[in-house]
């Protein structure tokens, strides 16, 4: 049964998309089979990997509302950069859209079709908690919450926090909140120092913990982003390549 793994937080620009893809491919570099899926109406993860923009996940989406005969294994796309099963603009319409009952359950049905295809399923999210996010929530075995050292990107926090503990209450109650990593980390300052240790102690309200990797501030990434290469295959000898290395290496423990 392959881990599913969800990077989520509804703060934009807290390096979503970059932690989804360097998940991904430290595991596809162990030799694992991955999948990725892109709920972001943003597409940046689908850009990051290749995707082309025709039979998306909206698409799947679309034909589970009106009860067509349908298989997620039909939307993924294989690219250079692996499997994955792309964005479009359209999820941004999916609350006024998808409106029938069992809705938060059609990533998980799909999910499900694909047992023993792959070892790893990672899901890039939209910054907001609306139906989308929630089918990732029904459907993942548990959440990694990138944040940055700045109070804009930990007011949402809470709120997401809430989301969990609802959607753990009615469709997943096996939820984990695998920790929290802080992204865009410069020890140098005083603000970084400080945001980190409250993180430590919102993780712990929280019932998990803060990842001990931060993810400290790299022009590699961006230049990674670029040419469309992870960071490790960019530049493994980069502080990014060596913590996103370290920070998978951490997550691998906690999925047990």
């Amino acid at each position: 049964m392959a881990k599913v793994i969800t990077v989520i937080n509804q703060k934009g620009g807290v390096g979503k998309s970059t932690t989804c893809e360097s998940i991904g491919a430290f595991f596809r570099d162990q030799g694992k089979k991955v999948l990725f899926i892109d709920l972001d109406p943003q597409c940046n993860l689908s850009y990051l990997l290749g995707a082309q923009s025709d039979e998306t996940i909206w698409e799947y989406f679309c034909a589970k509302k009106n009860n067509a005969e349908v298989s997620l294994k039909n939307f993924i796309q294989t690219t250079d950069r692996g499997d994955v099963i792309g964005s479009s603009q359209f999820l941004a319409h999916a609350d006024s859209s998808l409106l029938e009952m069992g809705r938060e359950y059609y990533l998980k049905e799909g999910i499900e079709e694909l047992e023993g295809t792959y070892d790893y399923i990672v899901i890039d999210t939209p910054p907001s908690l609306g139906i989308v996010s929630i089918n990732a929530l029904t459907a993942t075995n548990g959440i990694v919450i990138p944040t940055q050292a700045d109070i804009l990107s930990l007011q949402g926090i809470g709120q997401l926090i809430q989301t969990v503990t609802s959607v753990r209450k009615y469709s997943n109650p096996g939820l984990q909140i695998y920790g929290l990593l802080l992204v865009r980390y410069n020890a140098r300052t005083n603000i970084s120092k400080g945001v980190a240790d409250y993180l430590a102690t919102v993780a712990n309200d929280m019932g998990t913990t803060l990842f001990d990797t931060k993810i400290r501030e790299c022009t590699a990434i961006k230049e990674a982003q670029i040419n469309k290469n992870s960071i490790y295959d960019y530049d493994k000898k980069s502080n990014a390549a060596k913590d996103y290395n370290s920070f998978v290496r951490e997550l691998e423990a906690r999925l047990g």
